[in-house]
């Protein structure tokens, strides 16, 4: 079992200053210490583990609101992956050139982010100098802004509290919230290698234990890599609905009736982007293929939930299909769902 420190017990930890719900002076000079030694840490010291069902191996950072790998606001803390290996082939990894704890996509693996509408958890409501949730992250500040940004990482106010139990083929993460403006939630997730098959589960939890509605949506971002190749012919995505495209895709890949095919390899700086629409109304649409003919491999992504959205967005390190599910989710109440990853090789 790996209990990270309840993030509960920190209000903020910064190296210039620290409040702590516990205001001995211990545990301040132990905040301060930690904040600043927490820069220093190499890659080997973040909280971390390692899960096996004998044919897949897979490798996960852990959320830590002290020494965790990530402590940006803009994705889920838990189940993120750096590793997965299947018949010697990797399908996660690095994407990004600079790592920074405290940028918003310093992150690997299939990791979630929620938000609420075009912000998040509270946010329109709040003002200036006020709070707001994000789901899987705390209690955030809300500066003084013209707008709300996913690539900003805010003040951490509150970051709930994280437990965490590893087994030799899963990890079971929770997450206990409770905002001062009526919302809270008890977030559960489960990250699990399926006995006997080159399988990955996510599976969900959202409940409600607050006394406002949660109205969320939430997409599994994905990053998808391939053996570290490039982002270029040869690889297709592959969805079971015909794709429309709400823009072009500027001569780097194209929409060919129920996938996308690339037309050439993908430079540094360039990107493929466009919102997809002609999903239907049931979860048979959350069934997509990503396959690469250079490494000979290929991942499945199934859900168990309608799609509310798809954005397809690449570059030259990693393929990205994101489907969103929405939820409301009313005070007592609580919303499930699960996706699951198949890993393959293609005939040769």
């Amino acid at each position: 079992m790996v209990t990270p420190i309840g993030a509960g017990d920190w209000v903020a930890c910064r190296t210039s200053s620290c409040t702590c719900l516990n205001h001995t002076e211990r545990m301040k000079a132990l905040c301060l210490f930690l904040a600043g030694a927490w820069f220093a840490l190499p890659a080997a010291e973040f909280p971390q583990t390692e899960i096996s069902n004998g044919l897949v191996r897979a490798k996960l950072y852990l959320p830590d609101p002290v020494k965790g790998y990530y402590h940006a606001t803009r994705f889920d803390w838990s189940g993120v992956i750096y590793s997965l290996q299947y018949k010697g082939h990797e399908f996660f990894g690095q994407w990004f050139p600079k790592y920074d704890p405290k940028r918003h996509d310093s992150i690997t693996g299939p990791v979630e982010s929620f938000k609420t509408g075009e912000t998040s958890l509270g946010y329109d409501e709040a003002k200036a100098g006020e709070t707001f949730i994000r789901i899987g992250v705390g209690v955030l500040r809300k500066p003084e802004e013209r707008q709300f940004s996913d690539f900003k990482t805010y003040e951490i106010l509150d970051s709930g509290t994280w437990s965490v139990h590893a087994k030799a083929d899963r990890v079971e993460f929770e997450h206990r919230l409770k905002g001062p403006s009526g919302h809270a939630y008890l977030y559960k997730k489960t990250v699990r290698l399926e006995k006997g098959k080159p399988q990955l589960a996510i599976e969900h939890s959202l409940k409600n234990t607050g006394g406002k509605p949660i109205e969320t949506d939430v997409f599994n971002h994905d990053f998808f890599m391939f053996d570290n190749q490039p982002t270029g012919p040869g690889v297709t995505v592959k969805f079971p609905f015909e794709l429309k495209p709400t823009r072009d895709l500027n001569g780097l890949a194209e929409v060919r009736g129920k996938q996308v095919v690339y037309l050439k390899e993908l430079a540094n700086g360039q990107s493929a982007f466009t919102n997809f629409e002609g999903f239907g109304a049931t979860a048979a649409d959350f069934d997509i293929r990503v396959e690469n003919r250079k490494t000979g491999t290929g991942v499945r992504e199934v859900g168990d939930q309608p799609i509310s959205k798809v954005v397809f967005w690449s570059i030259r390190t990693t393929v990205c299909p994101e489907a969103y599910n929405h939820f409301r989710v009313e005070p007592g109440k609580e919303a499930k769902w699960r996706i699951t990853y198949e890993f393959y090789e293609l005939p040769k």
